[in-house]
């Protein structure tokens, strides 16, 4: 059966526009039509910075009533109608002060696709929000209703005076341009790792509909294919996300820090990788864990690995003493490991 897709992209016109939304269009719409809906053909619908509501939701009701799957790529502003708090979508004639007149109601979009049989629709968004609509999210997720599966980001308005790019889209085109789909949730991971630190305070989208990837797989992938840039990018998300919900010294944060040291070390850089494992070293003795214990001493040994590998003497010297400091603490199993760091720094000249 075809796939249908819908490419919307809307934001105001003037100076209430947070995100650049149609630049991403020319992107998307150079990505085969079948390659965008996962299906061997398909029919697409592009909506470019529409005017009116109820255009937009002409569209939507139609490509919500095709009998395929829906794949629906929306990048845009959210804005809020600040007498009834509810979210809408800004399009071209929006303004602050006629938001419930001018833009959509983000419950139509729910509500259109409601219907729609599980596991048929799939929504794509990259999405800035206003500064009262931001608030909001923060304790009210965004309702895109329990049938589809969601995923993206909201992030939160850009500096005054600036308009943002949207970055993810952006990614999530470029992936496809390949000429491949992924499923969805790889997919997702994938276009995170190159968006990287940007997306730091954003409201990451997980899908409602169907599982989560294993982004210990999407890693590996990035690595097998020398985008070590990607990957970190990818695992500093998932730390800074385990740092955010559980604390620094938990079993979460520390394992996303030896995954990115392991990478630096996949990438060759010794110096990163040598002072990612001081740090998951030092961490885990500030959570309490003993000298004694094999995860504080494995990574005690793994920066001394990594150590020996570092061709630039000034780096070597900055982390040969810490390393030293360290071993002191916690001399590990190798006879004579801490009189090692001792020598090679005295080679140094330190």
């Amino acid at each position: 059966m075809p796939g249908t897709v819908l490419l919307l992209a809307a934001a105001p016109a003037g100076k209430g526009c947070l995100v650049d939304a149609a630049s991403v269009l020319p992107v998307l719409a150079a990505v085969p039509p079948a390659v965008l809906a996962g299906t061997d053909t398909a029919n697409v619908v592009e909506l470019a910075d529409p005017l009116e509501p109820q255009a937009v939701l002409t569209r939507l009701r139609a490509a919500a009533a095709a009998p395929g799957p829906l794949t629906v790529f929306l990048t845009g502003q959210l804005q809020l109608d600040r007498r009834q708090r509810r979210v809408h979508l800004a399009l071209a004639r929006t303004t602050a002060s006629t938001v419930r007149y001018t833009a959509l109601p983000w419950h139509w979009i729910r509500d259109e696709l409601r219907l729609r049989a599980p596991g048929s629709t799939s929504l794509v968004l990259d999405l800035h929000a206003d500064a009262d609509t931001w608030e909001l999210l923060r304790t009210e997720p965004l309702d895109c209703g329990g049938n589809s599966a969601v995923y993206g980001r909201i992030a939160p308005p850009p500096r005054r005076r600036t308009v943002a790019v949207p970055s993810y889209m952006k990614a999530v085109a470029t992936i496809l341009r390949s000429g491949r789909r992924p499923e969805l949730g790889q997919l997702h991971e994938q276009a995170w790792a190159r968006v990287g630190s940007e997306g730091y305070a954003d409201l990451v989208l997980g899908s409602l509909g169907a599982p989560a990837p294993d982004p210990h797989s999407v890693l590996a992938e990035a690595v097998r294919a020398g985008r070590h840039g990607d990957a970190d990018a990818l695992a500093a998300h998932h730390e800074r996300g385990a740092l955010r919900a559980h604390g620094p010294g938990s079993p979460e944060a520390l394992h996303w820090a030896e995954v990115r040291a392991d990478l630096a070390m996949f990438a060759g850089d010794a110096v990163r990788s040598c002072r990612a494992w001081l740090q998951v070293a030092s961490a885990r003795l500030a959570a309490g864990q003993s000298a004694a214990d094999p995860d504080v001493e494995s990574a005690v040994d793994r920066a001394h690995h990594q150590w020996g590998r570092i061709g630039d003497p000034a780096r070597a010297r900055e982390l040969g003493l810490a390393l030293a400091e360290l071993r002191t603490r916690v001399p590990g199993r190798r006879q004579g490991a801490l009189d090692d760091v001792q020598r090679q720094l005295q080679r140094l000249g330190s």
